[in-house]
């Protein structure tokens, strides 16, 4: 059962960003500070990347653990809230996330999606992953 009312869940749920979130703004910054530079949520691809580095053809995703299904086989046992609901939608986002990924690569993008945990522990590491792929292309 949830222990919020109604009313509390929609204003919880309307909150929740889709553009701009912490974790995007925190690994923009580190991007930026490496002299790095991107479009932000490139609506000329599929999936519309929330970090684009046209000139390497680098796709960037920030995805938190709940809404694109981190470790997914254990994560939807913990739902126990309106499963109907959550369970088809999440597995839904991540097939959705395939598919992108699939159509970014037939465009010869690099796709590289980081987990929100990641993004906010280790950002250098994330930094450091996007570098080598930079290097790569060069």
């Amino acid at each position: 059962m949830d222990n919020l009312t109604k009313e509390q869940r929609k204003k919880s749920m309307t909150a929740i960003k889709s553009k701009d979130t912490s974790i995007e703004l925190l690994l923009r910054k580190a991007l930026w500070g490496e002299k790095i530079r991107y479009r932000k949520n490139f609506a000329g691809l599929p999936g519309k990347p929330d970090i684009a580095i046209t000139k390497y053809h680098i796709a960037i995703f920030c995805d938190s653990e709940f809404w694109h299904g981190h470790d997914w086989e254990n994560a939807r046992e913990r739902i126990h809230t309106n499963r109907d609901y959550w369970i088809p939608k999440i597995e839904k986002n991540i097939h959705r996330d395939q598919q992108v990924n699939n159509a970014l690569a037939e465009k010869g993008w690099t796709v590289l999606r980081f987990w929100e945990k990641q993004i906010r522990k280790d950002t250098q590491s994330c930094i450091n992953t996007i570098i080598i792929e930079i290097e790569k292309q060069k």
